[in-house]
């Protein structure tokens, strides 16, 4: 150990998301405060005693002291919100999310997004329910994916449980980081949605000045069925249906089925909006080279 850099203490052995995400939440947290570290993967309990940040092993928690485990007897608690376990990451999470995202909103937001998901899948409990043969591939199975084989140890020695982890928690920053640039956004975005919400004169039909990010807030009013957005791509203008719901494809109205897949002078004759481009085959999106004329074709498809 070296005197002067904080121990960060985990769990050797096999890694799962849980601990790669506390870790990397604590040495983000520890980069920015400019604080040299060394990360230690192991179950000495002499080490384990020592070190300045505890997670995932230690078997107990307590916020002040920077252990957060919770394997003992009774967990380490719910959340008030949505009763989702805590696992080490949302305990990590819970005292310095803050000291990363700066803003409380954005620390609860990911909290929602990323970290309760996390934590519910260390803790075995299903969010969705798996209805096909086929399931859902999570950013768990990608941690799993970075494990080394059996096979991989037998033949390498070079790879190791530890140095994948650390490879995987330089990844997980990357991520966080991410999360946290696109959660700060998402969050400014809401607040220009719901002004231009407000302000709107049909309220079945919001025209954004930007292409905000915009579902989740527009599913929290009854009105709106299509949003209207210049497409940063090809300058050209979208109409898009709202959907009933963010975790499902349905709409709350989509476009004319007489729509589907046209394209051009085809498109121009169906609906007689000189500038339409393009409707999609799944009836949730149609192009436009103008504002005007996508706006003209959400009226259309609203009456």
């Amino acid at each position: 150990m070296t005197k002067n850099s904080k121990k960060i203490v985990t769990h050797n052995g096999s890694f799962h998301a849980d601990d790669i995400f506390s870790c990397a939440t604590i040495t983000l947290m520890l980069e920015k405060k400019g604080e040299t570290f060394e990360i230690f993967r192991t179950r000495d309990k002499d080490i384990i005693e020592a070190g300045d940040y505890v997670f995932d092993v230690g078997g107990y928690h307590d916020a002040d002291k920077n252990r957060f485990d919770h394997h003992q007897k009774g967990g380490a608690g719910k959340r008030e919100n949505n009763s989702i376990e805590y696992a080490a990451f949302g305990l990590v999470w819970k005292k310095f999310g803050i000291e990363i995202c700066e803003t409380q909103d954005i620390v609860d937001f990911l909290d929602q997004r990323l970290v309760s998901p996390v934590d519910a899948g260390d803790n075995g409990f299903d969010l969705v329910e798996n209805k096909y043969e086929v399931s859902p591939y999570y950013i768990q199975h990608f941690f799993n994916a970075m494990r080394p084989t059996w096979l991989e140890k037998a033949e390498n020695k070079d790879i190791t449980d530890d140095e994948m982890f650390l490879k995987c928690v330089e990844i997980a920053k990357v991520i966080l980081g991410r999360e946290i640039i696109q959660a700060k956004d998402a969050l400014l975005a809401e607040k220009k949605v719901i002004a231009l919400y407000n302000s709107a004169p049909d309220k079945r039909i919001i025209v954004l000045d930007k292409d905000y990010s915009y579902e989740n807030i527009l599913n929290s009013f009854p009105e709106p069925l299509y949003v209207i957005y210049e497409r940063v791509s090809d300058k050209l203008w979208g109409a898009r249906a709202v959907r009933k719901d963010t975790k499902t494809f349905k709409n709350r109205k989509d476009f004319p089925a007489s729509w589907a897949g046209l394209k051009d002078e085809e498109l121009e004759k169906v609906t007689g909006v000189e500038g339409a481009t393009f409707c999609h085959k799944g009836l949730f999106l149609v192009v436009a080279k103008t504002k005007e004329a996508a706006i003209k074709l959400a009226q259309i498809a609203v009456e």
